[in-house]
């Protein structure tokens, strides 16, 4: 089941930190080339010499993607550094503020949640989706979350679930192409995302989060979930 990514080039989106950090870590283990995406590329820069060292190439590339003129200059960024990315991690997320109050959330939160953890991980996909049908290959793995019944935090779970509904509708387009693009739910990690009374910690994320970009065959649409990988000191 395990596909080879040796010297091929893949874009995590937020690689400064958190889960990001971890999965570009973890490509570069394989072999893998790595464009690492920032809010600033100063934010990358300490990993991109570690990466380096690991004798892989790395790129560093930048953008804001609640702005979508940034999103599009990312990607001519990204595309330019590679000539082509073949494995996609769409990581990149952002959390509105806990409402207690969650009937009076603000419009604005759901506006700003939608465009960070929905338009622009579809747009990121559908810019690099065509050149890896040209290519007969490619891995697009959509970062999700298994929030539920906590309506204080509705702004982020809807904007997942909205992320959901595009990876399963998506699918079944995609097969017979070479391309598979699947859900990755990281579990609950101690991240400023995900916050100190998480009960696993950022490293339990590997090996789990590496597996939908390493599977082959016709597997298309489907969850994956890293704390079912995850090893037991890792928890």
């Amino acid at each position: 089941m395990k596909l080879e990514i040796n010297g091929k080039w893949a874009l995590v989106t937020g690689a400064s930190r958190g889960i990001g950090k971890r999965i570009a870590r973890g490509l570069a283990d394989l072999g893998c080339n790595v464009v690492l995406h920032s809010r600033d590329a100063a934010h990358t820069r300490e990993l991109e010499g570690e990466l380096a060292g690991k004798g892989i190439r790395v790129s560093a590339v930048s953008g804001e993607l609640s702005d979508q003129a940034a999103v599009d200059r990312m990607l001519d960024d990204a595309i330019a550094a590679s000539g082509g990315i073949d494995l996609l991690f769409n990581n990149a997320a952002i959390m509105t503020p806990f409402r207690a109050s969650h009937l009076q959330t603000p419009a604005d939160d759901y506006r700003l949640s939608f465009e960070v953890n929905v338009i622009s991980p579809i747009r990121i996909t559908y810019r690099l989706l065509p050149t890896m049908l040209e290519r007969r290959f490619g891995r697009i793995v959509q970062v999700t979350s298994g929030i539920q019944d906590q309506p204080e935090l509705m702004a982020y779970a809807a904007s997942k679930a909205a992320l959901d509904k595009f990876v399963r509708d998506m699918a079944p387009s995609l097969r017979g192409t070479g391309v598979l693009m699947n859900l990755l739910d990281p579990g609950w990690l101690r991240t400023d995302l995900g916050g100190p009374k998480a009960p696993n910690d950022v490293e339990s994320v590997l090996p789990g989060a590496l597996v939908p970009a390493l599977v082959d065959g016709e597997v298309h649409g489907v969850l994956f979930r890293a704390q079912d990988y995850a090893r037991p000191a890792a928890r």
